[in-house]
């Protein structure tokens, strides 16, 4: 795995806060780099939220969906059947999966084949190959405590409050429904009102 593509999506789960299927989850149109935001459809609860994008990563990102639209420019060559969409979307939208805006953000590099269609369609990237890449990450590192793709979330939010972020600033951020909830997944610090959110990854260029 290349070490670009690693830091691809541990940045966006630690610097958008983001749960690993939400990241995993992500499609091309989920970001907007005018208006520097991320949007994640159909989060814990099925809710949609937004969060800033960091600036610091913008570069990467970018890099990133060239990538994906070089994939997609194959796959269209190679007159693949798209990506898997939910039910109701493939059924309304009939050319939705082979649309660009609708690809995986962080592409499966295989194919899968549907056996009942005996059609080949992409898939976002497997989750046990983040788990295991960060297991790997934390052993190389030799680190004294047990580190998953989540802890990366909670110093999303941890960061924050330290930060002085407001508390319910950081659960619409999160996407927490109930506030309480922020309160004990970020062992409540001392925080006060700031008027912007920012992602952490970019409070060096504050």
């Amino acid at each position: 795995m290349s070490t670009n593509r690693w830091l691809g999506w541990t940045l966006t789960l630690y610097g958008c806060g983001l749960r690993l299927f939400e990241c995993l989850n992500l499609r091309v149109q989920c970001f907007n780099f005018d208006a520097g935001i991320l949007t994640v459809h159909d989060g814990k609860g099925q809710k949609d939220r937004t969060v800033p994008l960091p600036q610091t990563l913008v570069p990467a990102l970018n890099k990133q969906l060239r990538k994906v639209a070089d994939l997609h420019e194959a796959d269209l060559k190679a007159n693949f059947a798209g990506v898997f969409l939910p039910n109701q979307l493939s059924h309304k939208y009939k050319n939705a999966a082979k649309e660009f805006i609708w690809q995986w953000f962080f592409p499966q590099p295989s194919l899968t084949l549907v056996t009942e269609t005996q059609e080949h369609k992409r898939y976002h990237l497997h989750e046990s190959i983040v788990q295991k890449a960060i297991k790997r990450a934390v052993n190389d590192a030799k680190l004294t405590k047990r580190a998953t793709a989540h802890t990366l979330r909670h110093s999303f939010a941890s960061h924050l409050l330290e930060a002085n972020y407001d508390i319910r600033t950081i659960q619409e951020l999160l996407g927490h429904s109930d506030v309480r909830t922020t309160m004990i997944y970020t062992h409540t610090v001392q925080s006060r009102t700031l008027k912007q959110a920012k992602s952490p990854l970019d409070f060096d260029n504050e």
